[in-house]
């Protein structure tokens, strides 16, 4: 694996605070407008630059990316983001509650995610990853980190473990009450040495920003007569973290309708399929079970292990989607079919029960959380995850190391 440091464009310390943001895929248009209201300094005008324009632009106007573009050269010039005068790797810490991770910030080479040193587990949605491409070349930077795994190696935990003892470059509290700490690393060379000793790593999280960032290296390698593969176009965003230290929550589900059946009659049909019992218990606490909200009641769904099941096969994700939302609800595509929403396990089950008791929504489903084994499974297997199967938290903060292009 190769690993590469860079001169950052990050934050002001005094400001990072103002400026960091959360990733654009996180929050709509109108959480984002709220979030950033009498805060011209925060990052959201710069990944989602629609909050400038007028309400009911098109989301993949140009005139959106000419905002973004517009405004990360206003940043700079206001002194806002500062360019790093030398290339650095960082240590980034994120704690949240009593849960800490530690992932070390630097860019990885494009050539290993097109060559699988770099696994995917996912499948792209052309219309994300083509924004993402546009708004990566407009502003001429990535912004927003790519969440890469790796297994764990005592001699990396060695090397960053004391960076973590001296005073951060930042340390703030974000909106979710989640701290966040930065450390420059001056060592560069010894952490490009003890990364390249990992044969592989994992996208835990940013398919659209790393298959984006992939796909500008590639358009300006074929644009560029000069080229010599030293260009930073080469190289996109990444924090690396330990397998171990991450933590992944549930990825629930709620439909709008029950594809043209009354309440008894799908109750019924779910219990031809899994063994179902009415339960008070809202979130499972071990694979091979789902609990169901219907008509203001919830039941545990549960079956048993199929020991010839491949990893996807294996996963409850997978069984719900292969035995009930496909065939009983009609969800024959989760990617694109409009009926069915995604919720992330940091919203609760509380979300699940507004959804179905006040959203007009017919079902909901709360799942086990997928484990990062199964992840890492999966992408070794060269297969693909249903789609929203993970719900990574904490998330990377966006904003904080950005990184040019030229």
């Amino acid at each position: 694996m190769r690993i590469h440091p860079y001169a950052a464009l990050r934050p002001r310390p005094d400001l990072v605070e103002k400026i960091a943001a959360p990733p654009y895929d996180t929050i709509d248009t109108a959480e984002a407008r709220t979030l950033a209201a009498g805060n011209p300094m925060s990052f959201l005008h710069i990944n989602r630059p629609e909050i400038d324009l007028p309400a009911g632009t098109d989301l993949y106007a140009d005139a959106v990316y000419d905002t973004a573009a517009r405004n990360i050269r206003a940043f700079e010039d206001n002194g806002w983001l500062v360019r790093e005068q030398r290339p650095l790797m960082y240590l980034y810490a994120q704690t949240m509650g009593d849960h800490t991770q530690l992932g070390l910030v630097a860019c990885c080479h494009i050539d290993d995610y097109v060559n699988n040193v770099i696994k995917k587990h996912e499948l792209t949605r052309k219309d994300k990853e083509d924004d993402r491409t546009r708004h990566t070349a407009a502003i001429n930077a990535n912004i927003g980190p790519v969440f890469i795994a790796y297994r764990d190696r005592a001699d990396i935990d060695a090397f960053l473990a004391p960076i973590a003892q001296t005073a951060p470059l930042y340390d703030f509290v974000d909106e979710l009450d989640v701290r966040h700490r930065v450390w420059p690393i001056e060592d560069t060379a010894t952490a490009e040495r003890l990364f390249a000793q990992i044969p592989v790593a994992y996208i835990a999280d940013g398919h659209h920003r790393s298959a984006s960032a992939v796909r500008v290296g590639t358009e300006r390698r074929a644009a560029n007569p000069n080229h010599t593969g030293a260009e930073e176009y080469n190289w996109f965003l990444a924090v690396m973290f330990p397998a171990s230290q991450l933590r992944i929550l549930p990825y629930n589900r709620a439909v709008k309708d029950l594809n043209g059946l009354t309440p008894d009659a799908f109750l019924a049909k779910v219990q031809s399929l899994f063994t179902v019992t009415e339960t008070t218990v809202q979130s499972p606490t071990s694979p091979r079970h789902i609990s169901m909200y219907l008509g203001g009641k919830w039941y545990d769904l549960t079956w048993p292990e199929d020991p010839a099941a491949n990893p996807v096969e294996a996963l409850d994700v997978s069984k719900l989607q292969g035995t009930l939302l496909g065939p009983v609800l009609g969800i024959d595509d989760p990617r694109t079919n409009n009926r069915i929403k995604f919720i992330g396990g940091i919203r609760g089950t509380q979300e699940l029960v507004k959804l179905v008791d006040h959203d007009g929504f017919a079902v909901a489903f709360s799942m086990y959380p997928t484990t990062l084994d199964q992840l890492m499974a999966i992408a070794d297997a060269g297969q693909i995850m249903p789609p929203k199967s993970t719900w990574f938290e904490p998330k990377l903060r966006t904003g904080l190391f950005s990184h040019l292009l030229d």
